[in-house]
C-alpha cells in the first residue's frame, strides 16, 4: 500500500513527506518530494491536488466519486501564493466574486450568482459560525461546494458554500515560524508548533500570528493579533479535537471610491485618496472555540460530533458619504457608529456513517442531526445631521466631528434565529462503474428580528422546510467520471428595519452536470454545467405612496465553469479556473431583467510553480506566478453603472536553504503591473465601491522544524 493509501486509511491528521528514491551515480535526475497530508477524517491533498473530501457528503469520498463540483484550494498554493485574506484565496476558484465587505471588514462573497455577508455561506469545519473573517494562520486549506446545500447544511444560499479546514494537531513534532516584511509599510509574523505530549496519546498544537501593517491609501492601519491554542487525544477507535481561537482586530472602515453615474466611470481622484475621516475605524475582537469527537465502533460504523462556538464583538465609526455633486466634487457626509455589537453563534452536528450491504449491493449511509443558534444584538447605533463642503478633489480631513448621539429608534437592533435538522443520506454503489448518491432532510426554524427604544417587532416567524438531493455518478474509468445532481436550498426571510409579517422563505432548485478526471502526473479537473433559479425573492412595491414587502420574485443563474489543480509534470504544479455566469432577475416590480449587483459573467484564473530542484548544494530555488480576473459587474441591481474589467497578475521566488531547520526566503509580488481596478460595490448605490489593492511587494522568511 502507497503513502497516499495508508494516510488516507489510517484517520490520523499527518503531515509527511514521502521518501526520495536512491539515485544511481549516472543519474542527476531530482526527484521532489511530494507532500501528502490528510487531516482527521476531512479530507486528502497531495501538494495542488486535492484527492478525497467530506464537504460535499459529509463522509470521506474521492473527489471523482461525487456527483457535484467541489474545488480546493490546498495549502501548498496559499503558501506559494502568500494568501493574506479569504479573496486571496478563492481568487482561484471560478464564479466566485466579492459582494458588499461592509468597508473591507467582513468576508463577503457571490457564488454562482448567489451571497452577500453575513449570510452564513462561509463555514469553519462545516459549521456556521459569526466570525467576520475566517482566514488566518490555523486555515489549512479551503474547500467550496458548488450549488444548493441546505440538505446537510441548513440555511443556505443556493449558489454553494466555502468550507475553511483548520489545522490539527499532530502525533510528530514539527513546526514553522515565519515573517514578512510589506511595501505598504510595517509587517506580520506567525508561529506554528505541534506535537506528541511524550507518554501520553495527547497531541498538541499552538498558532500564533501578529499584524501591524500601513494601509495603502493615504490614512489607516490594520492591526492584530491572534492566539490559538488545541489539544488532541487519539485513541485506538477515538479521537478527540479542541481548540480556541482568539483575534483582537483594529481595521480601516473604507467604502472606498464613488463612480460617476453621468460618465460610468469613477471620480477622477487619485486612488490612495480617502473620502471619509481617520477615525473610520472597525475595532473588535472574535472567538472561536471547536470541539470534535470521532469514534468508530468498528471498521464499518463511526460516529461523528462537532460543535462550534463563536462570538464576534465591535464597534465602529464613520464619515459616511451621503450624496455627491458631480458638477462641484462637493460631498455631503454623515457620522455614524455602531457601539457594541455583538454576534453569537452555537453550532453542533452529530453524524453517524457507516458502509452495509444491502441486497449485495454496497451503501454508504449517512444518518445525521444539527442544531443551529444565531444572537445579534446592535446596542447604541449613533446617528448625527448631514454636513456638506468636502470636496473630492481638494479634501480637507477633520471637518466632521465623531458623532455621539445615540439614536434610540435605530438602536437595539437584534437578530435570533434557531434551527433544528435531520437529515439521512446514501451513496448507493449499483455497479462498480455506477453510483448514486441521494439525501434529505427536515427542517424546523423559529426567528425574530427588530430595532428601536421601545421594541419594534419587525420579524416573527417560524416554519419548516424538506430539502431533497440526488446525484449520481459514472465511472467510465478510474480516471474519469460523468455526473448530474438535482439539489435545493432555503432562506428564510427577517428585516432589522421594516415591518415584513410571516413572509415565505427563499428557495432554491439547481440542475447540474459535469464531468471529472486526472491526467498527467496528479492533475484533478471539473467541468460543470448548472441552472440554478432562486423564488420568493423579498422585494419591495410602493402602492399609492405605501410600500409593501413582498415575495414574487425570481432570480435565474446558469453557466459553466471549468477548475484544474495538481501536477502537470514533476516540476510544475498548477491551479486555474474559468467560470460563466449568466445571472438575471427574472421577477421584481423594478429590477426584472437586470443583472444582480456584484455578479460578474467572466472570472478567470491562473496559478503554476516550476521547481528547479537543486540549484546550489542542497538549496532548492521554485519560481511561479498567473494572474485572476473577472468581466465587468453591475454596481447596482439597476445596472446604472457597472464596475469595469480587470485582470490582475501575480509573482513570487522561493528559495529554500537545505539545513537542520531548512529557511524559505520567499519573494510574493501582488499586482505586478499596478493595475487600478474595482473588486466590489455595497449594492446599494454608487457611493461606495472597493478598490483592489495596488503592487505590492512582500519579502517573507520562513523556518520549519
Amino acid at each position: 500500500m502507497g503513502l497516499l493509501q495508508l494516510t488516507a486509511a489510517s484517520g490520523l491528521a499527518v503531515a509527511q513527506t514521502a521518501p526520495q528514491a536512491e539515485e544511481p551515480a549516472q543519474d542527476n535526475t531530482e526527484l521532489p518530494t511530494v507532500q501528502v497530508q490528510a487531516e482527521h477524517g476531512e479530507g486528502v491533498v497531495v501538494g495542488y491536488q486535492p484527492v478525497a473530501t467530506s464537504t460535499a457528503t459529509l463522509t470521506q469520498m474521492p473527489i471523482l466519486d461525487i456527483p457535484a463540483a467541489v474545488n480546493v484550494v490546498t495549502q501548498e498554493v496559499i503558501v506559494d501564493q502568500n494568501a493574506r485574506t479569504l479573496d486571496q484565496v478563492l481568487a482561484n476558484i471560478s464564479n466566485i466574486t466579492q459582494a458588499n465587505t461592509l468597508g473591507g471588514t467582513q468576508d463577503a462573497f457571490i457564488r454562482r450568482g448567489f451571497g452577500d455577508n453575513r449570510d452564513g455561506g462561509v463555514l469553519t469545519n462545516g459549521l456556521r459560525t459569526v466570525l467576520p473573517r475566517s482566514f488566518n494562520a490555523t486555515t489549512d486549506r479551503v474547500e467550496v461546494l458548488k450549488g444548493p446545500a441546505s440538505t446537510l447544511y441548513g440555511i443556505q444560499e443556493p449558489g454553494g458554500i466555502i468550507n475553511v479546514i483548520t489545522k490539527r494537531p499532530q502525533e510528530t513534532f514539527g513546526g514553522s515560524l515565519s515573517g514578512s516584511l510589506t511595501s505598504f509599510g510595517g509587517s506580520w509574523g506567525d508561529f506554528d508548533i505541534t506535537g506528541p505530549i511524550a507518554g501520553t496519546n495527547f497531541a498538541y498544537r499552538l498558532i500564533g500570528e501578529m499584524q501591524d501593517t500601513n494601509y495603502w491609501r493615504n490614512f489607516g492601519e490594520t492591526e492584530q493579533t491572534l492566539i490559538s491554542p488545541a489539544l488532541a487525544w487519539y485513541g485506538d477507535s477515538t479521537a478527540v479535537n479542541v481548540s480556541y481561537t482568539h483575534r483582537d482586530y483594529s481595521v480601516p472602515f473604507d467604502r472606498g471610491t464613488i463612480f460617476d453615474l453621468g460618465t460610468g466611470k469613477a471620480v477622477p481622484v487619485d486612488r490612495r485618496t480617502r473620502f471619509d475621516e481617520k477615525y473610520n475605524v472597525t475595532d473588535g475582537d472574535s472567538d472561536l472555540f471547536l470541539a470534535s469527537v470521532e469514534h468508530a465502533f468498528n471498521d464499518a460504523w463511526k460516529l461523528k460530533v462537532n460543535y462550534a462556538w463563536s462570538q464576534d464583538t465591535y464597534s465602529d465609526n464613520q464619515a459616511r458619504v451621503v450624496t455627491y455633486d458631480a458638477k462641484t466634487g462637493i460631498l455631503t457626509r454623515r457620522a455614524d457608529a455602531t457601539q457594541g455589537s455583538t454576534q453569537t453563534g452555537n453550532n453542533v452536528r452529530a453524524d453517524l456513517s457507516g458502509r452495509a450491504d444491502i441486497a449485495g449491493f454496497k451503501n454508504e449511509l449517512l444518518f445525521g442531526v444539527a442544531y443551529n443558534d444565531y444572537d445579534l444584538l446592535r446596542t447604541d447605533m449613533l446617528r448625527c445631521k448631514n454636513q456638506k463642503g468636502f470636496n473630492i478633489y481638494a479634501p480637507v480631513y477633520g471637518t466632521l466631528p465623531l458623532c455621539t448621539t445615540v439614536s434610540a429608534a435605530d438602536s437595539d437592533q437584534t437578530i435570533q434565529q434557531t434551527l433544528y435538522n435531520g437529515y439521512a443520506q446514501d451513496a448507493f454503489y449499483l455497479t462498480e462503474q455506477w453510483i448514486l448518491v441521494a439525501g434529505a432532510s427536515y427542517q424546523y426554524y423559529t426567528q425574530m428580528a427588530g430595532k428601536g427604544r421601545p421594541f419594534n417587532l419587525n420579524t416573527d416567524q417560524e416554519g419548516s422546510a424538506f430539502m431533497p438531493r440526488a446525484g449520481i455518478v459514472y465511472k467510465a474509468t478510474d480516471k474519469l467520471s460523468l455526473y448530474a445532481n438535482y439539489s435545493t436550498s432555503f432562506m428564510p426571510q427577517s428585516s432589522i428595519a421594516d415591518y415584513i409579517g410571516a413572509l415565505d422563505p427563499e428557495t432554491g432548485v439547481s440542475y447540474e452536470a459535469g464531468v471529472k478526471f486526472e491526467l498527467l502526473k496528479g492533475l484533478t479537473g471539473t467541468a460543470a454545467l448548472f441552472n440554478i433559479e432562486k423564488e420568493n425573492v423579498l422585494y419591495t412595491e410602493v402602492i399609492n405612496g405605501e410600500s409593501y414587502a413582498k415575495t414574487a420574485g425570481k432570480v435565474r443563474s446558469r453557466g459553466l465553469e471549468f477548475d484544474i489543480a495538481g501536477a502537470v509534470t514533476d516540476k510544475i504544479n498548477v491551479i486555474a479556473s474559468y467560470g460563466y455566469t449568466d445571472a438575471v432577475i427574472v421577477e421584481d416590480a423594478q429590477y426584472a431583467g437586470k443583472t444582480p449587483a456584484n455578479v460578474a459573467r467572466h472570472t478567470y484564473s491562473l496559478f503554476t510553480t516550476y521547481d528547479f530542484g537543486k540549484v546550489w548544494g542542497d538549496n532548492t530555488l521554485k519560481v511561479g506566478g498567473g494572474f485572476h480576473g473577472r468581466s465587468a459587474a453591475p454596481g447596482v441591481p439597476a445596472n446604472t453603472y457597472w464596475l469595469p474589467a480587470y485582470v490582475v497578475f501575480d509573482a513570487m521566488v522561493a528559495y529554500t536553504i537545505a539545513a537542520e531547520r531548512p529557511l524559505t526566503v520567499q519573494l510574493n509580488v501582488k499586482n505586478l503591473f499596478d493595475t487600478t481596478y474595482y473588486s466590489s460595490s455595497t449594492g446599494t448605490n454608487n457611493l461606495g465601491n472597493t478598490i483592489g489593492d495596488p503592487l505590492e511587494a512582500t519579502l517573507s522568511a520562513r523556518m520549519t522544524f
